[in-house]
């Protein structure tokens, strides 16, 4: 049974796993050797797709959930479906959104981001997630001064399209073009990353003229608050109130759990962390990792990079009884997608 399991079950085998798997995703219900039948041209009889169900549940692909019902898909079956499954396509309506959104999309990451979890969401219909690049070593493209009345904005544009913003008041005796003053200075910093941007900025006010110190040295402390902010991960989530619609598949205390761990983040982090430094497109399922065992869902998640330097990771949580095909295919697009853009505007900085 071992050497099966863990090789080539053979054709037959896979196509009755498939299709098990298939139709119960399409009705969240055990799947009987008929409804294959009915449903898949496999060129059996029935009697013989029973046979095969019997030898895949031995085997530890399916599930027998009632002495009289069909069989469900294990996690294992799960995963067996997920690897043979071929790459997907995106229908019409799905690529038009994809396309529509980069578009129209800003050029914050952050914000584009949040967008594409959106996204992901909506084309997908599960909760999106996705975890930016949190590194206070990230580099100064862009860093400028912005008067806003009585209160000065520090914004800064990371080398990947990142933007930082710092609040402060207006110092009171400042002179009249001392701001734009002070923020042509500010072009030394590109380049630098924000720990040593902040390093420079304190320096530059201590050497600086009388009027730029004060701006100077509110730069520096502001770059070093900026630093502290972006080295802290945290999980955009969208679309959570997908995971309630799904309590036809999840207990109730199944899904407040997954809610409370997207509200604590530390557990989902961990995945979308992995998911960063994978080479391609990861789907995590059920017990395949402690947290997505107790939660008895699947996360696809992928990473989205600037050329060779990953950002971070971007994908969807939902039940094991998911919809793999269209998941994988939305949330690699997507992901490829934000690699474009981000490279893009690394390449313009």
């Amino acid at each position: 049974m071992g050497s099966e399991q863990r090789g080539d079950l053979g054709p037959r085998k896979m196509a009755v796993l498939r299709a098990v798997v298939e139709e119960y995703v399409r009705t969240g219900e055990p799947v009987g050797s008929e409804t294959v039948s009915e449903r898949h041209s496999l060129g059996v009889s029935s009697a013989t797709i029973r046979n095969e169900m019997s030898a895949l549940e031995e085997l530890g692909y399916l599930s027998h959930p009632h002495t009289s019902a069909g069989r469900a898909p294990t996690d294992l079956g799960y995963r067996r479906y997920v690897d043979m499954l071929p790459p997907g396509r995106l229908r019409d309506t799905q690529r038009r959104a994809i396309a529509d959104f980069f578009r129209q999309t800003a050029l914050d990451m952050e914000e584009v981001l949040l967008g594409a979890t959106r996204l992901v969401s909506t084309l997908t219909q599960y909760a999106g997630l996705a975890v930016p690049r949190a590194s206070a070593e990230d580099s100064i493209a862009r860093a400028e001064l912005i008067e806003l009345g009585s209160a000065l904005m520090l914004l800064v544009v990371g080398e990947h399209g990142r933007v930082y913003k710092a609040f402060a008041d207006r110092p009171e005796e400042l002179g009249p073009g001392a701001v734009r003053s002070a923020s042509n200075r500010l072009s030394a910093l590109s380049g630098l990353t924000l720990s040593a941007g902040a390093e420079r900025a304190a320096a530059m006010a201590s050497e600086g003229a009388p009027g730029d110190r004060s701006l100077l040295a509110l730069v520096g402390r502001a770059l070093i608050d900026i630093g502290e902010r972006a080295v802290e991960e945290h999980v955009l989530v969208a679309g959570a109130g997908n995971l309630a619609a799904e309590l036809a598949t999840w207990r109730m205390d199944t899904v407040r759990r997954l809610l409370e761990a997207i509200e604590r983040e530390s557990e989902v982090l961990t995945l979308l962390r992995q998911a960063s430094i994978a080479e391609d497109l990861s789907v995590t399922i059920g017990g395949e990792h402690p947290s997505t065992g107790e939660w008895d869902a699947a996360v696809v998640a992928a990473p989205y990079r600037a050329g060779e330097i990953s950002l971070g990771s971007i994908g969807i949580v939902g039940p094991t009884r998911m919809d793999y095909l269209t998941a994988m295919t939305a949330v690699r697009a997507v992901a490829r997608r934000l690699s474009d853009l981000a490279t893009e505007l690394g390449a313009q900085q």
